[in-house]
């Protein structure tokens, strides 16, 4: 790792002494460009070229890198509070910038040509500013490229439903259904419309005709956003995350109503989504929350990132629920305790555990038996599966 010491210590050298003692200004203009641009971009592409997910710019901590999944040895010195506002406040616009000093955070992409595209939350930690940025991938994954199973290719094909991808931040859930609404895209000829927080990855039009609505640029919030667009005649929808109770009801309503709709929630299996959704709601409403959920699902998707066995790369292990005609008996009845049990037996509908996946992985040597264990949830569970 001294090489990467090394290269990472001289290229946030070069950043400090791009501007010496220079501030930004208390409000940065979008038509300047920034003094540091050359450094920036530097950084930036060391950290593509390391095949790094996030770079990390917290004051008090030499810059950091996310490789696989973990964060990699930090070099360099420490920065200093004055390094940071270098590095991201040049990054904002005049609106971006009234955000944070509104918030105190703000979510932005941003592009830096040749290096690429990047999403970037800039926000305050011990009275400094701090930033993630993430490195987006210049192409939209396939299904295959992130070692998706073909099963997830089926819905894709349906006209109308709710589709939930559900995980923990930094699990690949934008990943997946970037590469599922390319598979429309590429497949169908119908109306795709997102509405993301921000836009990460960017699609041109295929055989489908592609709208990306960024909230915060071009829609106050996701719910007027949602509201709006059932009005333009779309086909196909995708909400970047179910954040309140009024956007999982409209969500609902437009998978009852003809529209195949993708989101994201932030649990961990698929039983718990359903539990997360109709927990949203006052329990004078969650009857008829129910039924409506019952009707509208057609599938749910829990996934992480677990470490590959070379110790260099990631897979994705999933729980997957279809929405089978038992499945969606049970959530009309409230039996959300037994959903589990039709995941153990749909294997012909496509369904999966997490145990399930996990063991599939063991057995294909793409994990080590002991990275499934601390992934898994059930641990008897996984040791019977892998007894199998």
């Amino acid at each position: 790792m001294a090489g990467y010491d090394q290269d990472l210590s001289r290229i946030v050298e070069e950043l400090n002494r791009a501007a010496p003692g220079a501030r930004p200004a208390d409000k940065p203009s979008p038509a300047r460009p920034p003094q540091n641009a050359g450094s920036l971009d530097q950084l930036l592409a060391f950290a593509g070229r390391q095949n790094a997910s996030d770079l990390l710019l917290i004051a008090g901590t030499p810059v950091a890198l996310r490789v696989n999944g973990v964060l990699a040895p930090a070099a360099g010195p420490p920065l200093e509070p004055d390094d940071v506002r270098n590095f991201v406040l040049p990054l904002l616009d005049s609106r971006q910038y009234d955000e944070l000093q509104k918030k105190k955070s703000v979510d932005f992409c941003f592009v830096r040509e040749p290096v690429g595209r990047f999403r970037a939350n800039i926000h305050h930690q011990r009275g400094t500013l701090a930033a993630s940025i993430r490195l987006l991938p210049a192409r939209i994954p396939t299904l295959e490229s992130l070692h998706l199973p073909a099963a997830l290719a089926r819905v894709a094909d349906r006209r109308q439903g709710l589709v939930l991808v559900t995980g923990a931040t930094g699990c690949g859930k934008s990943s997946t259904l970037a590469a599922l609404i390319d598979l429309i895209n590429t497949r169908r000829r119908v109306h795709i419309v997102t509405i993301e927080d921000p836009v990460e990855y960017q699609h041109v039009n295929r055989s489908s005709i592609v709208e990306q609505i960024e909230v915060g640029h071009d829609t106050p919030d996701f719910v007027h956003s949602l509201r709006s667009i059932l009005r333009q005649t779309p086909d196909v929808i995708l909400v970047g995350e179910m954040r309140d109770p009024e956007t999982m009801a409209t969500v609902l309503t437009a998978a009852e109503t003809g529209h195949l709709v993708f989101s994201t929630l932030h649990t961990n299996d698929a039983a718990q989504s359903v539990s997360r959704i109709l927990d949203s709601f006052p329990a004078a409403h969650q009857g008829q929350m129910r039924q409506q959920m019952s009707l509208a699902l057609l599938a749910v998707v829990a996934q992480q990132l677990v470490p590959a066995a070379d110790g260099i790369n990631r897979y994705p292990a999933l729980e997957i629920m279809m929405a089978t005609d038992a499945v969606r008996n049970l959530i009309r009845k409230g039996d959300d305790h037994q959903l589990r049990s039709q995941l153990t037996i749909g294997r012909a509908e496509g369904m999966m555990t997490m145990e399930q996946s996990l063991a599939e992985l063991v057995r294909a040597g793409r994990i080590l038996r002991e990275t499934a264990f601390a992934h898994c949830f059930r641990p008897e569970e996984l040791r019977h599966v892998l007894q199998e």
